[in-house]
This record gives C-alpha cells, sequence and structure tokens, in this order.
C-alpha cells in the first residue's frame, strides 16, 4: 500500500516508525515531514491546506491511504474533501472533528448523551463572562472554543488571573479560536489520556497514557504542547476503563452516529478522575503528542491494520495486542519555549541512538548541509521501553546525557507520579 502522512510533529515520525514496520506497506510519503521522518518516507512538498492539491497528489501518486497527525487539517475537512474524490483516509469529518475544533460544541454532546463532564457557562462576550466569573469565583477554568495549538486554556487558581484570561480571548489573543469563551469548573484528581478507535459504529480501547504540560519540574511554569508522557496510566485500572468506555466514550459515538455524522479515527479523551469517578475535561479527535510516541512502543500490532479496520469498518472483530512494558517520553524543547525560542542551533550526537526499546523522535528538526537543526519549540521526543516507567526513564535520560545540544532543555521529572505509586508498591 501507498501512504500519505500528513504531518510534522513528533507524533508524525512515531507514526511513519510504526508504520514503516507493516508488511503492507510499499511506500510511504510524508507532507510537510522533518528530518526525522525523512528516514522513513519520501518528503513532498505540499500546502496541506490546500485540499486540492493534497487530492491531486494522491491521485497522481496512487495513494491508497492517507493518515492525518495534526488537528487542523481535520477541523478544515481535508477528509471530507479526500473521500468525495475516492481516497480513502484515517480520522474524523469536518463534523466529527468539532468534538475538539469546539469546546462548547463537546459540552453539548455531554449535556444530549449524559456524560459527566465539568459544571460550565459558554459566553460570546466580555462582560456576561466577567459576570460569570465573578459569581463563581476561582479557581476555575477559562477555554477558548476553538483550536490554540493547546495554548487557550487557563487553569485560573485566582479571580485575577481568570479575568486576565477572558479578557485575552475577547481581546483577540487566540483569534477567531477565542470568540466563544467556555468557563469550566475546577476539577479535582488526577489526569490521565484514554485513546480509541473508532468506525463510526464500534469502540477498540487502545491505552492510557499520562501527558506532562507544564514546561518546568514540579509541574511548575507555563503550559506547553506537552514536555513528557508514558504508558500505561497507573491510575487506570481496568474498571475505570470500563467506566470510561461504558458512560464517556460509547455515548459519545453513539451520539455522533445517531446525529448522521459518525466519528471515525482515534478518539482522545482528556479525563479527570475525581472522587465521583471519571469525567471528561475534553476530546481531541487525533493522537496526542507526545502519547503518541510512548503508545507505538508499547504497540504489538501492525498498526497499518488497525487503522484500515478504522476506516473500512471492521473494529468490532479488531484486537490490539501491546507489550506489558512501560514507554516514557521526554521532550527536548529549545531554551525559551513555550514562549520565544531561537532556530537553528546544532544538535550532535543521535547518530547511534535507536533500538527496540529506545527511539528519539524528531519534532521541530531539519537537515542543513548534513547538519541536524533545531526548527521549532519541541524538538526532539526521547522515548524508551522499560519493565517499568522507573526503568524507562531511566534509559530515557541516560540517552540524554549523550546528546550534545546546549541550546536545548527537558523536564527531569517525567514519571514522577507513576514511579512514586512502583515504589509505594515495592515497600
Amino acid at each position: 500500500m501507498k501512504l500519505l502522512l500528513i504531518g510534522s510533529g513528533g507524533r508524525e515520525h512515531s507514526l511513519a516508525w510504526a508504520l514503516a514496520k507493516s508488511p503492507k506497506l510499499t511506500k510511504l510519503f510524508a507532507a510537510p515531514g522533518n528530518a526525522g521522518i525523512a528516514d522513513l518516507a519520501d518528503i513532498v512538498q505540499l500546502d496541506v491546506t490546500d485540499h486540492k492539491a493534497v487530492v491531486d497528489f494522491c491521485k497522481s501518486h496512487a495513494v491508497d491511504l492517507v493518515v492525518i497527525g495534526p488537528e487542523a487539517p481535520l477541523v478544515a475537512g481535508l477528509v471530507d474533501d479526500l473521500e468525495a474524490a475516492g481516497i480513502k483516509s484515517f480520522g474524523p469529518t469536518k463534523a466529527a472533528a468539532q468534538l475538539e475544533g469546539s469546546k462548547a460544541f463537546t459540552k453539548g454532546v455531554c449535556d444530549e448523551a449524559s456524560i459527566p463532564t465539568a459544571a460550565y457557562g459558554r459566553f460570546t462576550n466580555r462582560e456576561d463572562a466577567l459576570a460569570y466569573l465573578r459569581e463563581k469565583g476561582a479557581p476555575i477554568v477559562v477555554k477558548a472554543d476553538g483550536l490554540a495549538a493547546g495554548k487557550g486554556v487557563v487553569v485560573a487558581m485566582t479571580p485575577a488571573e481568570a479575568e486576565d484570561a477572558v479578557k485575552a480571548c475577547f481581546d483577540g489573543s487566540f483569534g477567531d479560536a477565542g470568540a466563544e469563551v467556555v468557563i469550566e469548573e475546577f476539577l479535582e484528581g488526577e489526569e490521565a489520556s484514554f485513546f480509541v478507535l473508532s468506525d463510526g459504529v464500534n469502540a477498540l480501547p487502545l491505552a492510557t497514557a499520562q501527558d506532562h504540560k507544564r514546561a518546568l519540574d514540579g509541574d511548575q511554569g507555563p503550559n506547553t504542547g506537552g514536555m513528557g508522557a508514558y504508558s500505561p496510566a497507573p491510575v487506570m485500572t481496568q474498571d475505570l476503563v470500563d467506566r470510561v468506555m461504558a458512560e464517556i466514550v460509547t455515548p459519545t459515538i453513539g451520539t455522533l452516529a445517531a446525529r448522521g455524522t459518525p466519528f471515525k479515527g482515534v478518539l482522545y479523551a482528556g479525563l479527570m478522575i475525581t472522587g465521583d469517578g471519571p469525567k471528561l475535561i475534553e476530546y481531541n479527535t487525533r493522537f496526542g503528542d507526545p502519547e503518541c510516541q510512548v503508545l507505538v512502543m508499547r504497540l504489538k500490532s501492525d498498526l497499518l491494520d488497525l487503522l484500515l479496520d478504522s476506516v473500512e469498518g471492521r473494529l468490532a472483530s479488531a484486537r490490539a495486542e501491546w507489550h506489558d512494558d512501560a514507554a516514557l517520553c521526554v521532550v527536548m524543547a529549545a531554551n525559551g519555549y513555550p514562549a520565544a525560542y531561537k532556530k537553528g542551533t546544532e544538535i550532535r550526537g543521535l547518530e547511534q541512538m535507536g533500538s527496540d526499546s529506545l527511539q528519539v523522535f524528531h519534532a521541530g528538526t531539519k537537515r542543513d548541509n548534513g547538519s541536524l537543526l533545531a526548527n521549532g519549540g519541541r524538538v526532539l521526543n526521547v522515548t524508551a521501553l522499560g519493565n517499568s516507567v522507573a526503568d524507562a526513564k531511566a534509559q530515557a535520560y541516560d540517552a540524554i546525557g549523550n546528546i550534545d545540544w546546549p541550546d536545548g532543555y527537558c523536564r527531569s521529572d517525567i514519571g514522577w507520579r507513576a514511579i512514586a505509586r512502583e515504589a509505594k508498591e515495592q515497600a
């Protein structure tokens, strides 16, 4: 099969790595790709916002399946245009992708299907939003309704923080994404990520993970796109997985199907495990980044087979098999990220890295005259497989110690919650 992979981050490099292992794959194209993906795929110069150009490329190169990594092309309806041209694609339609594209849309689905989630209010003007804040107080969560590259959510611990977040949305800090604001109650508990594949009718549970959003150790500093992750998430017991499927995922898929907008693709539920059980924080309609990196390291099954089962409606009989080992990913970012950072700094020391239990997935990288250069905020994803989270962490940080990149930084405590659990269990 010939595949076109859309995207340029660590998620897409890890997808390319997993897809390349499939005996069904005969050719892999990627747009726009990165320096790591270039070792596995032919990089093509395509403007992925130009849907006609993507369709024309697929037709002229006999592409059998398009795998879309990031959320923006999904929300923009790339799947719709590919399918209208008779080209198979992995991911939801524009209507179904509103589960990520609009937080207000998702809240409406939760209301309709009685899905447990935070109490909320929706606002299209500043004055009403500020009045609601003054009524509710803090801590409270302020969210730009639309896509804001992971930066449109503020967990405000004081009323002043909350008011600043509302003003930022309506002052245009997030463009059109902030034209509507969702304000939610602050949920207490432990966060976890849960992934399923859907074919529009059936849902196949994949695995659990836990992300680290804050830039600095101890979950301090500004929010980022993600500074590390591990899988599985010990907080997600089998009982909780069963509850999430029954109370959250299955009602969501059923509701969208009943509306005539069935969800096909990967559904990523961001959860808060509260004293009352699991509650939905938000949905993403694609693999997480860096959660995807740890999932593919643990996956035994052929990823391409699973994606095809989703696209072609065969998930009722599909199975996903996993290594029992834990996987952990540490993100190396450019100094200054998520604020201003410098591009073009050289990275050395990756030449001998790479095995079944250790991979360095590239995110913001490019090659220039044989040198590997940083080309973004999050740059490398050092991902290891071990017999425990502590073991995987030790391997990942040992590898980081051999990477020569003075202009990069990483957190030193990825996996701390799971490692504390492991230590407690062994005591």
